[in-house]
């Protein structure tokens, strides 16, 4: 099974990326102080941890996590697939000290 990012998209708003975990597996604890996400499933299942609550998605959840929360996910017995949505961040920039 894959691991991580398997397909991405971008608009000039909007990033989308399709994730894959063999169960088990899922990105660590990590906080986004840029955007709110969307998080959608649409293959197998996970807990999935925001601020120290967890919660089991399934096909068809889709949940929204706000900025500046923390988040995980742990893949179930057979893995997962789940698509993230996000307003596009802009790009690193180069800022020059004076």
């Amino acid at each position: 099974m894959s691991r991580g990012p398997v397909w991405g998209a971008a608009s000039d708003d909007l990033n989308a990326t399709m994730l894959v975990w063999p169960a088990g597996d899922g990105p660590s604890e990590h906080v986004n102080d840029a955007c709110d996400v969307l998080y959608v499933v649409v293959e197998g299942d996970a807990t999935f941890t925001v601020d120290g609550d967890s919660r089991d998605l399934a096909v068809g959840d889709a949940v929204i996590v706000e900025k500046g929360r923390s988040r995980a996910l742990v893949a179930g017995v057979d893995g997962i697939r789940y698509v993230t949505a996000h307003v596009r961040r802009q790009g690193l920039q180069i800022r020059h000290r004076r």
